[in-house]
């Protein structure tokens, strides 16, 4: 069995682009240089022996660009290492039909094993119920949702933060209403949700159905409040994730030995909980 699985990482693209490539993003994440191809990513992830979860983000509509890479591209690398990932599908809710056959295309073709979205930059309220048909279809296909929360380090540091707003990604209501909604759903809410990190533990308690990734943050920097409800009351629904290469996976995970959570509950954080969450079995 694998040391660890990481629930949350953006694959370099097809020219070596990634999150980090700018100098702005590199300085506010602290972030290592990106690797320079998919080969490198997945020679990385296989010495270090875990098993991570691919995706991109379709902001399309938005943005006026093609996502980069695209989910076709994703898959093609997890056909590439399949003991090594496995691959999320990025939607861009405001695609409407468009968007419905893309995620039955990408679960049924593909064989995605969940949907990625970023409210900040997709600029919609997930609750709103235009979009209440991508989550009935997630339902129905047991695709695992992950919804971007709290705040982001995309146009961090730019004029008027490039544009994106931060309303987009509250837990409490847009969330929370998703999975009241859908009660068979099962969400993962990205990222310790900074500053609503309070909603997000209460989300956690109060939806069996809602789960969090710990990724994009230094565990030296969780709130004491996370850690105690990780380590009692959502022991059972919180996942590593890292946010590569925003953060390098042995960053997080040198100052997650640190953290004060108890040994007990770190092999579920580190991998029982992701693996039962996904259906993966090594």
């Amino acid at each position: 069995m694998v040391r660890a699985i990481d629930v949350h990482i953006h694959p370099p693209g097809p020219a070596g682009e990634s999150l980090t490539s700018s100098r702005v993003t590199q300085e506010y994440f602290r972030a290592a240089a990106p690797p320079s191809s998919v080969e490198e990513m997945a020679d990385h992830y296989a010495r270090l022996d875990i098993f991570g979860v691919l995706f991109t983000v379709d902001n399309e509509t938005v943005s006026g660009r093609a996502p980069s890479p695209s989910n076709d591209y994703v898959a093609d690398i997890v056909r590439r290492y399949p003991k090594q990932f496995a691959a999320f599908a990025s939607i861009d809710p405001w695609k409407g039909k468009a968007a419905l056959n893309e995620i039955e295309r990408c679960a049924k073709d593909l064989g995605v094993r969940g949907l990625k979205f970023m409210p900040n930059t997709q600029q919609f309220y997930p609750n709103d119920e235009r979009f209440y048909p991508l989550w009935e279809l997630a339902q129905k296909l047991r695709l695992v949702v992950l919804i971007h929360s709290g705040t982001t380090g995309v146009g961090a540091g730019h004029p008027g933060g490039a544009g994106v707003k931060l309303k987009y990604s509250r837990p409490i209501p847009y969330i929370d209403d998703v999975a009241a909604d859908f009660p068979e759903l099962k969400v993962i809410m990205a990222h310790p949700a900074w500053p609503w990190q309070e909603e997000q533990l209460a989300v956690l308690v109060h939806k069996p159905n809602v789960y969090v990734d710990l990724s994009g943050w230094s565990p030296k920097y969780f709130q004491p409040s996370l850690v105690q409800y990780a380590n009692t009351l959502i022991q059972d629904k919180v996942l590593f994730g890292s946010d590569y290469p925003v953060m390098t996976p042995e960053r997080w995970l040198a100052d997650f030995e640190q953290a004060a959570f108890r040994d007990e509950v770190r092999p579920k954080i580190l991998l029982e909980n992701a693996r039962k969450l996904l259906g993966i079995d090594f």
